[in-house]
């Protein structure tokens, strides 16, 4: 049970990558799970670490590991090098648990990511076998499931205010 949280096929034009001068902190992976109170949550997974999977029109083309830099500045940096304009959606499969803990917008909190973690070896066999069929997405075998991990939602662009003004009010 090393993932986390995940989010599947994202797409890279819902994302306001360069939100302009003054709006620091504007840059977000928003994602969410459930989408009415009291039981929506939503996170910003910028900061998220794990293995990311980028795709173009036929496919899988790239695949990804932040350790130090967060996804967000990783994925960013991918606009300009040498993937720019060959992806345009991502799946991600983060390492770092989302804590129950708000911050003062409303959004959960990312805990650090563990040093040593203990790991289980069928479970760590499970979780990387729902990796590769969640990312790759293979139609002739059945559903693989993660140990512990929840599927977050992104939060497209025309929605980013109406569910951000939801948790505000928690």
């Amino acid at each position: 049970m090393f993932i986390h949280s995940f989010g599947l096929f994202w797409r890279a034009d819902e994302i306001d990558w360069n939100p302009g001068k003054g709006a620091r902190g504007a840059f977000r992976l928003l994602g969410r799970i459930g989408s009415n109170l009291p039981k929506i949550r939503l996170a910003d997974f910028r900061n998220q670490q794990g293995i990311y999977v980028l795709y173009c029109e036929y496919g899988p083309y790239y695949v990804g590991l932040t350790k130090r830099q967060g996804l967000g500045k990783r994925l960013k940096d991918h606009l300009s090098d040498h993937l720019a304009e060959k992806w345009d959606r991502f799946s991600w499969f983060g390492f770092c648990s989302i804590l129950p803990d708000k911050d003062n917008t409303g959004l959960c909190v990312l805990e650090e990511m563990a040093e040593i973690a203990e790991v289980i070896p069928e479970s760590l066999i499970s979780d990387v076998e729902a990796l590769l069929i969640k990312s790759i997405g293979p139609r002739n075998i059945n559903q693989a499931h993660f140990t512990q991990a929840e599927e977050w939602r992104q939060v497209r662009l025309d929605e980013t205010e109406y569910y951000m003004s939801k948790v505000a009010r928690v």
